[in-house]
């Protein structure tokens, strides 16, 4: 295949490092309360955040792109105010696909802290940590298998997304055109050979990623059970 070729997996990656990066800083802060709180709005707000999940692709496409449209009043206000315009766009793809990837994020952040020894935690307050340096410091890092599910998974999911990105996105070469609507075109022009090498591509990437998440927590049980 030429350089060119390459562009759909550039652009999927770019937008899956991207997307990893933002959800991080906005899940592990939530998925911490959440882990925290006995509020009785609780399921309520994990039921939302975890719509993502059950609803068709197709479905949360369209309100968002009924959302980011040039005339609904959100998209107005970005376009207006400060210039963005999310429809047909990488940004509109990374705000599409942060939404999208919200509860692969979150979820596994959320399961680890809970699982915590609520004592450890008591320790740290009582030592004199502030709840952020108690996150930081001792929760997060007795949490390892968790964060990496939840960086690797939610990476892995964004570079597999397709309904999403296409109805927000579109199919702009180098812009919006990344490996999950490549291949849809290539089957849709029945190019199979191309459909077959991009699809192979996805599946041996899909099959890495997941390959290393568990070895490590294979590895990281081990390693407990033999301390």
């Amino acid at each position: 295949m030429s350089s060119i070729a390459w562009t759909p997996f550039w652009l999927s990656f770019k937008l899956a490092f991207v997307t990893t990066a933002v959800l991080f800083l906005l899940a592990l802060p939530l998925a911490w309360w959440l882990a925290q709180t006995r509020t009785r709005l609780k399921p309520f707000l994990e039921a939302l955040v975890s719509l993502p999940i059950v609803l068709p692709p197709s479905v949360l496409g369209f309100y968002l792109l009924w959302a980011f449209a040039p005339d609904s009043p959100l998209g107005a206000f970005l376009k207006e105010r400060l210039g963005l315009e999310l429809v047909f766009s990488f940004p509109g793809l990374v705000v599409a696909s942060v939404i999208y990837s919200f509860p692969f994020m979150l979820q596994p952040l959320q399961s680890g802290f809970e699982s915590l020894n609520r004592h450890m935690l008591e320790a740290a307050y009582v030592a004199g940590k502030t709840g952020w340096q108690t996150l930081l410091f001792v929760a997060l890092p007795n949490i390892k298998p968790a964060l990496l599910s939840a960086l690797i998974v939610t990476f892995a999911h964004t570079v597999g997304e397709f309904g999403v990105v296409l109805m927000v996105g579109g199919s702009i070469p180098g812009e919006t055109k990344v490996a999950s609507v490549a291949i849809y075109e290539y089957v849709e022009i029945m190019d199979y050979k191309n459909a077959h090498i991009y699809s192979a591509i996805m599946v041996g990437i899909s099959f890495v990623v997941l390959t290393a998440v568990y070895l490590f927590n294979r590895h990281h049980r081990r390693r407990l059970g033999g301390a």
